[in-house]
């Protein structure tokens, strides 16, 4: 510690302990080196210090004085930023460590995931790294992957040209650039009743009206659809084809197909968020091989099938939108992780992310034959029949509180999805929880199902 440190030190120990009060006027620089028996100049550094955090104040011939100390109240958070936070706190407890059983999680186990595929090829990325890749790149992303993903997308039947595909970290920042465009403060959009609460946060955060469209086993309940279509003149609707967050439901053909029509009588765009589209085992229909990108705004994301660590997504729509969107990017995050497109360029190019996905599915397919049966034997209601998905969604009897429920479980160290945070009102038509079938195979979890279901 310098001499100046340990003066300007006493000082402020003289200022919080009272000795010193606010106003009071320090000792002249020729005073000061005195007392503390040090140069003039270490002085000067030493109140130099002092008037930098803020504890002195230094006036034109007048000397240096205690400064006065403030109390700030804490600013408080707006209304819908509270609420905003709110409705995530699932979210939060999702990256909680503690919980030993998590079948709330909305991922599945790190073993499921291969990461030392994705460590090797990160690798590789580095040896075979090149200065040119250093520089921002375009908005739009790595042309390559891009390149890949519309080859991937015309196999599903959707024609895309790579310049409609945008890259993005990951669905949520996707689902923010959607926001961002096309929605205003007072909008109203149109949501799953129940759905995927990360979306909610985000649309009151953007001070969004919010609708929610009751979900049925076999997608959105078209009735509802329509009535709240007509009504409400939405801007958009946000729907989950395939493999639903939460329900693990799937639309099929004929409310695929009323969904489109609906979308063009009300002129209202559809953003269809599929993160599960990738698994072999997803069974249902999805909106964009019908409508061909017209009324249908594709998000997809690599989080929820490779790694939740390797944040990337893409957004595919018409020419126009993809272009207005990549505007927004560029103003907002410049660009993307060339390094990380480069990556899963490079898992699938090389076969890597094909074979994973095979084996993902044959354990997804092993955990539901192993947890579904259990489950109906407790007597336990699913609102729809699995079709290839991480979830199911657990009924509840009328007496059970959800909330009630994963706050019990929380205190035994099981992670539990209510499903009123998946109520855009946060009143869902029936309590519920989430239930992920690749953490759900612990017998702790079916011992204290069968406690609350009997108590």
């Amino acid at each position: 510690m310098t001499r100046a440190e340990a003066v300007a030190n006493e000082i402020r120990r003289r200022i919080e302990t009272g000795s010193l009060i606010a106003g009071a006027k320090l000792p002249s620089i020729r005073k000061a080196a005195e007392q503390f028996d040090v140069s003039k100049n270490t002085i000067v550094d030493a109140y130099d210090r002092l008037v930098s955090a803020g504890i002195a104040l230094s006036r034109p011939g007048a000397g240096f004085t205690v400064a006065e100390r403030r109390r700030q109240k804490p600013s408080e958070r707006p209304l819908h930023v509270a609420e905003a936070v709110d409705i995530a706190s699932l979210l939060n407890a999702q990256l909680e460590e503690s919980f030993s059983i998590r079948v709330g999680d909305g991922r599945p186990p790190a073993s499921w995931m291969e990461e030392s595929e994705v460590r090797r090829h990160l690798g590789l990325l580095g040896r075979n790294h090149r200065s040119s890749s250093d520089g921002y790149g375009s908005a739009m992303g790595l042309p390559a992957l891009r390149e890949r993903l519309a080859f991937d997308l015309m196999e599903r039947e959707v024609q895309a040209a790579p310049d409609q595909i945008l890259l993005t970290f990951g669905a949520n920042h996707a689902l923010d650039l959607i926001i961002r465009r096309f929605l205003v403060s007072g909008d109203t959009v149109l949501v799953d009743d129940p759905g995927y609460y990360p979306l909610f946060a985000k649309l009151k955060l953007a001070q969004v009206r919010m609708v929610g469209v009751r979900r049925t086993a076999n997608g959105p309940d078209i009735e509802d659809l329509s009535g709240k279509a007509e009504r409400e003149r939405p801007k958009l609707f946000f729907t989950q084809s395939l493999a639903h967050n939460p329900t693990g439901s799937s639309t099929n053909l004929p409310t695929a197909h009323s969904i489109l029509t609906i979308a063009a009588r009300y002129d209202m765009l559809v953003v269809e968020d599929d993160p599960f589209i990738d698994l072999p085992t997803v069974r249902g229909v999805g909106l964009a091989p019908l409508d061909q990108l017209q009324n249908v705004i594709c998000v997809r994301t690599f989080a929820k099938t490779l790694s939740a660590s390797l944040r990337c997504g893409y957004i595919a729509a018409r020419p126009d939108l993809i272009a207005s969107l990549a505007e927004l990017k560029m103003l907002t995050t410049v660009n993307s992780s060339g390094h990380i497109e480069r990556l899963i360029h490079g898992l699938i190019n090389e076969g890597h992310y094909r074979r994973h996905l095979k084996r993902l599915g044959q354990r997804v397919r092993q955990a539901t034959e192993a947890v579904v049966p259990r489950l109906q034997k407790m007597g336990l209601r699913l609102f729809a029949e699995p079709t290839g998905g991480y979830y199911v969604y657990l009924e509840l009897t009328d007496h059970v509180d959800d909330i009630a429920l994963a706050r019990e479980g929380a205190r035994e160290g099981i992670f539990i999805a209510p499903g009123t945070v998946f109520s855009p009102e946060r009143r869902p038509g029936k309590a519920g929880i989430r239930v992920n079938i690749a953490w759900a195979s612990d017998p702790r979890f079916f011992e204290f199902m069968q406690r609350a279901r009997t108590s």
